[in-house]
This record gives C-alpha cells, sequence and structure tokens, in this order.
C-alpha cells in the first residue's frame, strides 16, 4: 500500500507595523502602502490566500523599547522593530471579511492580560471566521513593556513561562465551558441554551482565580490553534505542552533538525502525538528569474537595512544595553564582560564569538536572522523541499523583505514547484484552520 507524501505547511509572517523581520520594509520601493491603511494588509491576506497558506499570523510587542542607551529616540527616528504598531487583533477582524479560507492569528501576551481576555477575543474571531482563528503565545521580553502596564520591571523568564501555563490551562477551561450543542437558538420554544451544557470554571491557582464561564458559545474549532515560539529550555517545555504550531528561526539543516527532534521528543513525553506539534521554520525568501536576479534583489533589501537599528531591536529582545559598546566590538568580548547577564551572553555566542557588533547589527536589520534564501523559484522550492525532506520542519513561516510582492512572487515561482513535487496541496480541503494543518478535532 503506498502513501501519500507528507504535504509541508505555510505561514505568512506579518507585524502590525512598517517593520516586519526586514527593517527596510517600509522603506522599499516596491512595498505598496504603509501599515495605517487597511488595504495595506487586506493585500497581502488576498496573495496568501490565493498561495494556499495555512495561516497568516501578527507577531506583536507592546511598548516601545528603551533598553538602547535608556532612550527611544534612535529606534523612533529611524524605525526600529518596535517603534510603531497597530493592534494585531482588530486587524484579524477586518481580514475575516477580506479572506474565506486562510488561518489568522496574532499575538496576546500571558504576562499582560488576563484569561478572559483573551477566552473572549479568540473564541468571538473563531466564530467571525468560522472556525480560522490562532493565538500566538507570548509572555512579552523587556522592561519597556512592563512599564508600560505599571510595572517596575519584567517578570523573570522561568517565571513567565509559570504563569503562562497557567493562564493557557485556564483559557482552555474557559473555553470548554460551554459543551459542544449546548446554544439551542430554539425559537419554537424559547430556549436560548441548555444551562447543564455550560459549567463554572471555579479554578484557583498560583496566579489565577477564576470562577467563569465564559459568556460565548463553544466556537467552531473548540478553541483557536495555539501557536509559540520560545527558543530557550523553558520555551520548548511550554511549546511542547501547548502549542500546535511552533515558530521557529534556524541558521542551518542541522540546526533546524536538531530542533524539531528535541521537540516532538519533549512533546511525546508530555502525552502527545508529536504529529499535532508542527516545526515551522523561518525563511525570507528573495527570487529572481536568475540567481543574479534574486541576489541584487536581495542586496538591494538589505542595503535599506542600518547595523544600529539591528542593534536596538537586539537590545529590546534581550532587554540589554549595547550602547557603550563600538561596533567593532566583538561578541566574544561582550560575552566574557562580567557585567553581562548569563543568558545574554549565551545569546550573543551563539553568533559566533568573532562577529562584531556591526556584522550582528546588518544580520538582524535586514532579517532578524531569518535566512535569507536566493534563487530562481524552482532553486527555492529545491531548498524548501530539502529541509522538509530531511527532517528539518513541517512547513516554513515566510517573512516578507516587502509587501505584498515578497509574497507574490513566492506564491508564483515557488508554489507551482513544490505543487508538481507533490509536497503541496492544490486546494483546500477543509474549511478550518485544524483541517488545513491536519490536526484533530476537538469537538
Amino acid at each position: 500500500m503506498t502513501h501519500a507524501p507528507r504535504q509541508l505547511h505555510l505561514a505568512a509572517f506579518l507585524l502590525s507595523g512598517p517593520v516586519i523581520h526586514s527593517h527596510a520594509a517600509w522603506r522599499h520601493p516596491n512595498t505598496l502602502g504603509h501599515f495605517l491603511e487597511p488595504e495595506y494588509y487586506a493585500r497581502t491576506a488576498r496573495v496568501v490566500e490565493e498561495g494556499l497558506f495555512d495561516f497568516l499570523f501578527f507577531a506583536d510587542r507592546l511598548a516601545v523599547g528603551d533598553q538602547m542607551g535608556g532612550s527611544r529616540e534612535f529606534a523612533l527616528r529611524y524605525g526600529a522593530q518596535d517603534a510603531a504598531r497597530l493592534d494585531p487583533l482588530p486587524l484579524l477582524a477586518y481580514l475575516v471579511g477580506q479572506t474565506r479560507r486562510l488561518g489568522l492569528g496574532c499575538t496576546r501576551s500571558t504576562t499582560y492580560y488576563e484569561p478572559a481576555h483573551v477566552a473572549r477575543a479568540f473564541a468571538t474571531l473563531d466564530h467571525l471566521s468560522k472556525g480560522r482563528a490562532a493565538w500566538n503565545i507570548v509572555t512579552s521580553m523587556n522592561d519597556s513593556e512592563g512599564r508600560l502596564f505599571g510595572k517596575a520591571k519584567h517578570l523573570e523568564h522561568d517565571l513567565r513561562y509559570d504563569r503562562a501555563d497557567e493562564f493557557v490551562e485556564v483559557a482552555c477551561k474557559l473555553w470548554n465551558s460551554w459543551a459542544p450543542g449546548a446554544l439551542k437558538l430554539d425559537r419554537a420554544s424559547g430556549e436560548l441554551a441548555d444551562p447543564a451544557g455550560v459549567t463554572s470554571v471555579n479554578h484557583n491557582g498560583t496566579w489565577f482565580q477564576v470562577e467563569g464561564p465564559l459568556n460565548i458559545p463553544r466556537s467552531p474549532q473548540g478553541r483557536p490553534v495555539l501557536i509559540q515560539a520560545g527558543s530557550s529550555g523553558r520555551g520548548r517545555r511550554f511549546g511542547a505542552r501547548w502549542a500546535e504550531a511552533i515558530f521557529t528561526i534556524q541558521p542551518n539543516l542541522a540546526a533546524a533538525r536538531a530542533f524539531r527532534d528535541d521537540v516532538r521528543s519533549q512533546a511525546q513525553a508530555a502525552g502527545r502525538n508529536a504529529d499535532h506539534c508542527k516545526v515551522l521554520t523561518a525563511v525570507m525568501p528573495f527570487i529572481g528569474a536568475s540567481e543574479a536576479e534574486a541576489r541584487a534583489k536581495r542586496d538591494q533589501h538589505n542595503a535599506l537595512a542600518r547595523p544600529e537599528l539591528g542593534l536596538v531591536t537586539l537590545s529590546s529582545q534581550l532587554n540589554f544595553d549595547f550602547s557603550a559598546f563600538s561596533l567593532d566590538t566583538t561578541v566574544g568580548a561582550l560575552a566574557a564582560l562580567p557585567d553581562t547577564p548569563p543568558a545574554v551572553a549565551e545569546k550573543l555566542l551563539g553568533q559566533g564569538a568573532d562577529t562584531t557588533l556591526e556584522t550582528l547589527g546588518r544580520s538582524y536589520a535586514a532579517s532578524v536572522r531569518v535566512p535569507q534564501w536566493v534563487g530562481t523559484g524552482a532553486q527555492v522550492a529545491e531548498q524548501l523541499a530539502g529541509w522538509f525532506e530531511q527532517g528539518g520542519c513541517d512547513g516554513y513561516v515566510i517573512s516578507p523583505g516587502y509587501l505584498p510582492g515578497s509574497f507574490s512572487e513566492f506564491v508564483e515561482a515557488v508554489v507551482p514547484h513544490l505543487q508538481r513535487r507533490g509536497l503541496y496541496r492544490r486546494g483546500y480541503e477543509g474549511s478550518t484552520l485544524r483541517e488545513h494543518l491536519g490536526l484533530p478535532p476537538l469537538g
């Protein structure tokens, strides 16, 4: 008996602002419109739905960082990654009406929201989209976000994940507080709902005390698809417990395969089917009619990205100030300083001890470490197929250099090659995001 080949999954990465992983996106001559215009997002959503992507999702950060020299001036003047944003959740409600099958996800922090906030918002989105909602779970990352919400310091790393574990547990209880079929809407009898099918949560934990139930009936998927991107040891354990799609950035096939193997092993140890935890690795493609044309597109893009901006974004991500160091400082020298926190030193050394801050800043400004793959549509498809078939991932998060052209070029030039290889769908077979991802129904 022959089996159909495993199908790869595709997601589109977006931020609801001028900067994506690419700090040059808003400056690029091929970017149409800007981040305050609804059509800026609708164009991209329609393109990626035409390309049969599983979903698009918006990452998010809650505050303008001031980790670089205790100032927001450079970030705001030139456009660091967190300098300007819209709230992505209302954008998804807008995109519901612009799409029909595409999954729609965004970020909500477990550190600065409450479970009821998230449960109500995403249950509503799942209803409005008829089962296409996804929640990208984050714990937030720096003191600037804490101060925006009246906290002097951001919660310590592992404690954030302890809170997140309980947060997701409570949110799931709230989504499950309405049983399937509890909503009746029987006009003849006048019965709205069966009270026996709506139960209180009565959660009393370390972080949360929640009675419930939710006042929103059970949604089409039962709950949104859960997305997560933590790469630390604690973050991976969290993802292995909860995530149905894990977003990751890996520099090469060996690292990607090691990451996926680890996540699958931890998911199995947590009692889950590892196939229900899809690992999607990020790539930023530059596609041309020839390899030379594709390289020229990449070089044009990267020339628009300032290395100082990459360091501002890295400062925000690591909650660490790089302003006192010259651009020719190596990360090895910086990591060896007694005042450098061990977690920061570990992150920096992962880039190579001889790497200078200027090189690191350019890399972050161009793509925040997302690998840039360059070539014709056939060449990029070959790279995608290679990592996928060799166990490096279950699919890809495509990160654009300009909008919507990066996605248009990918859909036109790469997707047909993946389809001809039998690795990618030729049409949506289901209507919900869980169906797109091959996840079991929740009832």
